[in-house]
């Protein structure tokens, strides 16, 4: 709710979700928030409508510790395995990966 490049970036993550949603695809939103209020609201009104956690802990995060986020927003692109295939990809470069990587 309080990370302004985050809160940018939503209409284009919710635009690449709308387009590869599915059996393949999925998000799983790890929120760095304080709040529960905060965090619930900036959900409802940017229209994220895949899952979301939060530990509430801020940088703090157990996630965020297990994978050593210094900066947000910040992703991972996992296989169906669980390994990790890219990071902070965004936009169409986002979008041309899970192309290639669900045809």
């Amino acid at each position: 709710s309080w990370c302004g490049p985050c809160r940018q970036a939503n209409p284009s993550i919710v635009a690449t979700y709308k387009k590869f949603a599915g059996d393949k695809f999925d998000i799983l939103a790890v929120s760095l928030d304080k709040t529960r209020e905060n965090w619930v609201k900036a959900i409802a009104d940017d229209q994220l409508t895949w899952t979301h956690v939060s530990d509430l802990k801020y940088w703090q995060s157990e996630v965020a510790q297990l994978y050593n986020v210094k900066a947000i927003p910040f992703n991972l692109l996992l296989d169906p395995e669980g390994k990790i295939v890219a990071r902070n990809l965004m936009g169409a470069e986002l979008d041309a990966r899970l192309a290639s990587l669900l045809q």
